[in-house]
């Protein structure tokens, strides 16, 4: 698929270039001296490590931890990262002796083909719903949102996105043991998986089903279609969480470690949708604090004042784009990616994270598929799909250089 292969070369070329150049001053070394985990992110020598090891960053080196040594009991930390992903790549990195160039290899394989898997099914998934057109557009500017470098680092992203798609995709054609199984992989990847069981139940219930939309109308709220003994697939898909909860329970004593760890990390639950207002008046703050010409020492791995200002403002843009979009999913989609959208983001919106409400919101975004097919179809009408991507694609340059170099984007 050309824009999974020339996006990710691109991205590579970046955080290569930007490395080499720009990577051992004051913040980045700082970061990484602090972070890194040199023996899992840089194990193939100056060479190797220069053309591979540019996008193991943040992260990436608690999942490669993770697959080096597990969850050992007493690291509550570490159980904030759910398990499918690191598993995956341990796994491949056996077949190749399980040493840390090969879990290096592995991870970015992992993330590289899920991704593709996730672009084939996207599209797909949108030519069933809006045409081969929207589908060729959805899969262009998810692959250039600025937040997409991650769906090719040694990240979670990339497969928890093919799963949540192919869950959909499999629903969509009444396969519900297969979409039920998808959702549990993706349980397994990330906790959000977990509301994939609310969109399943709506295409099950209401559609659409089969190979074209539904045009039986819906009378009240009762169903469209029958519930026959085949619902009971979807109990499979809150069954990652479940098993990821007996294995802590086992291993740590503590069934909701992942729940506890989440404050380790400044996350809580504030309340529904408090991250929302607390994010909007960080972001006014960021912008006064540009406007106002604020400087001063790196009080923080992110940075100064002025740049905590500038992460913040570019926060608040993505939530007012995260919004509107999610208005037009609901518009303009079927019921089903509203609902995934809609709770998906109140999630990520009730638990913010303590002096940066919205942090990781953009990845977040950025596994939130029907947000592009909506996006890919507004572009479409408008003749704007061109310039969109535009935009996009120097946002995302930017974004690779700054992550390379040990600067914090999401």
């Amino acid at each position: 698929m050309p824009a999974w292969a020339v996006s990710r070369l691109a991205i590579i070329a970046i955080a290569v270039a930007a490395a080499a150049l720009m990577g051992g001053d004051g913040l980045g070394a700082a970061n990484a001296e602090r972070f890194d985990r040199p023996a899992l992110t840089h194990p193939l020598g100056e060479t190797g490590d220069a053309l591979v090891a540019s996008l193991a960053r943040w992260d990436a080196a608690w999942y490669l931890d993770i697959v080096a040594s597990g969850y050992p009991a007493g690291d509550d930390a570490r159980t904030a990262f759910f398990p499918l992903y690191p598993l995956l790549v341990r796994g491949l990195s056996a077949l190749a002796g399980g040493s840390p160039a090969a879990s290096l290899f592995a991870a970015y394989l992992v993330s590289l083909a899920a991704l593709l898997g996730a672009l084939v099914l996207l599209h797909r998934l949108t030519v069933l719903e809006l045409g081969p057109s929207v589908a060729r557009s959805t899969v262009l500017l998810l692959c250039v949102f600025p937040a997409s470098l991650f769906l090719g680092a040694p990240y979670s992203e990339s497969l928890f996105l093919l799963l949540a798609v192919g869950a959909f995709l499999a629903a969509r054609e009444d396969r519900f043991a297969l979409a039920g199984l998808a959702g549990a992989g993706a349980a397994a990847t990330r906790s959000a998986g977990l509301l994939l069981l609310i969109p399943l139940l709506v295409i099950y219930l209401y559609g659409p089903r089969g190979a074209h939309r539904d045009a039986t109308p819906v009378r009240w709220l009762g169903p469209r279609h029958r519930v026959r003994r085949d619902i009971a697939w979807l109990a499979l898909a809150p069954g990652g969480v479940l098993a990821y909860a007996l294995a802590l329970a086992v291993g740590h004593g503590d069934p909701l470690a992942f729940v506890s760890a989440q404050e380790l990390w400044g996350r809580e639950l504030a309340g529904p949708l408090v991250g929302a207002w607390e994010g909007a008046r960080a972001g006014v703050e960021g912008a006064r604090v540009l406007l106002g010409g604020a400087t001063g020492a790196a009080p923080s791995p992110i940075g100064g004042p002025a740049r905590i200002g500038a992460l913040d403002l570019a926060l608040l843009v993505t939530l007012v784009f995260a919004v509107a979009a999610t208005v037009g999913v609901a518009r303009r989609l079927p019921a089903a990616y509203g609902a995934w959208t809609a709770t998906s983001l109140a999630l990520a919106l009730s638990y913010p994270v303590d002096g940066q409400p919205l942090m990781s919101l953009p990845r977040f975004v950025a596994v939130l598929f029907p947000i592009f097919m909506w996006l890919a179809l507004a572009c479409e009408r408008r003749r704007a799909t061109v310039y969109v991507a535009a935009v996009f694609a120097v946002l995302l340059g930017l974004a690779v250089a700054q992550f390379a170099t040990w600067r914090f984007v999401a």
